[in-house]
């Protein structure tokens, strides 16, 4: 525990005092020795950054357990499917400023429900880099990330649904070449979608 506390630059009373309050994980135990490694040094590193942004000792507790219990990266990534999108690698500091004052247990838990983050160790992965970048911005222009959270829910269900109809449209017109044919429709469907987007926005816009 002193090795730990001086390689963090902090007492030991105030290591024992987060092992406490859960805030790190307990030591592996070789007889009367206590070893602590370098995740606990990452976890020490990372509150005290979340300090500094103003996290409250209570909110970095939440948070934590939030990361402990959420989705690890495995589970995230690990589904065997090609993709075109490219997933982020963040520490919990990281995320704080990508989305400062909304990183929330509850907001955390959504998103790890919806499946844009996974826990691998200390480090959160974001599924999608355009995601995260489009998300980061509605937030910076002030939508609250719980309702941007929500808005995400429903378009991965109209994404679903378009994604179906595309491929169910394929395999019903050439279903001697559809499987190997899947791949090709994606930039014909991006096309699709995009425009009927764009011209849709444009309706609206123009009933404002």
């Amino acid at each position: 525990m002193e090795e730990l506390a001086e390689e963090a630059g902090i007492t030991v009373r105030t290591v024992r005092f987060y092992r406490e309050r859960g805030l790190i994980p307990p030591p592996r135990r070789e007889g009367r020795i206590a070893w602590y490694d370098a995740h606990h040094l990452a976890r020490l590193r990372t509150i005290a950054a979340l300090l500094e942004r103003g996290h409250t000792l209570n909110g970095i507790a939440e948070l934590s357990d939030a990361f402990d219990k959420g989705r690890d990266v495995g589970e995230l990534l690990g589904f065997g499917e090609s993709t075109e999108e490219q997933p982020v690698r963040l520490t919990p500091e990281e995320l704080a400023d990508h989305f400062a004052g909304e990183v929330t247990p509850e907001n955390l838990a959504a998103a790890m429900d919806l499946g844009y983050l996974g826990t691998d160790g200390d480090e959160i992965v974001h599924i999608s880099r355009r995601l995260l970048d489009a998300s980061s911005t509605l937030v910076r222009k002030g939508v609250p990330l719980a309702a941007v959270l929500e808005a995400g829910e429903r378009v991965r269900e109209h994404a679903d649904a378009l994604a179906e109809l595309f491929i169910t449209v394929l395999r019903t017109h050439t279903p001697d070449t559809a499987e190997l044919e899947i791949e090709e429709l994606r930039p014909v469907a991006k096309s699709v979608v995009e425009a009927e987007l764009s011209m849709a926005l444009d309706r609206r816009l123009n009933q404002t």
